[in-house]
């Protein structure tokens, strides 16, 4: 049993392992297994990097990331972010780029479009997230699949019998479209998050709605 006191111990020794995470600034807080985050960070990777941390943590149920970005040195000219944005989108998507307007304002960055895969709205993220000067980032990126989602389900099911971090047989894929709805018991807020990342990555998929619980005194 993972007790709220225990999870702030390890939250807190997680964002200290973490070497992308200045975490002297950050403080943790635990209420029935829910972590808050609070404080400061130089950027907004950090932020992302922080939230990560405490989410790998067992026992974690969510997190709720009050953490503020502030800035080291001179501020940045939102042009300027939003030319290095746009030449960061063309090198790791070259073939969808074009697809996906970008928008800074004050620091924030907002992205728009619409992309036919997941992993390209992630991966245009990721592109911008450690750009010196940024914020935050609001990906408004949506998907519009040209794949027919028929056998969507049975995928997702082998992925998960693949997947070595998952118990497949403890959860249940039910497929209504291009949205996908996932049901079960894992042990970790981890898991939750591979099983979901695993639908996403499914042809087809638009939306996935995870109803997955966890329950830390799961056997292995």
């Amino acid at each position: 049993m993972h007790t709220d006191s225990d999870i702030r111990k390890h939250v807190e020794s997680e964002l200290e392992w973490d070497a992308d995470i200045s975490a002297n600034d950050i403080g943790v807080a635990v209420r029935e297994k829910i972590v808050t985050l609070s404080g400061f960070v130089r950027s907004y990777a950090q932020k992302v990097a922080a939230e990560r941390a405490a989410q790998r943590v067992a026992g974690v149920a969510g997190v709720a990331d009050e953490l503020e970005v502030r800035l080291a040195g001179e501020a940045r000219l939102d042009a300027d972010i939003a030319r290095e944005a746009a030449s960061a989108l063309r090198y790791q998507l070259p073939h969808s780029a074009d697809a996906i307007q970008l928008v800074v304002d004050d620091g924030t960055l907002k992205l728009k479009g619409e992309v036919e895969w997941n992993y390209q709205r992630e991966r245009a993220e990721q592109a911008v997230r450690r750009i010196r000067g940024v914020r935050q980032v609001l990906n408004q990126i949506t998907l519009h699949p040209t794949v027919a989602a028929a056998d969507v389900q049975h995928k997702i099911v082998a992925a998960f019998h693949r997947n070595a971090a998952l118990d497949a047989a403890r959860l249940r894929v039910e497929a209504s479209g291009n949205t996908v709805t996932l049901h079960g018991n894992v042990r970790s807020w981890s898991e939750r998050k591979a099983a979901e990342r695993a639908a996403w990555l499914a042809p087809g998929v638009t939306h996935v709605n995870n109803l997955i619980s966890i329950d830390p005194t799961l056997q292995s």
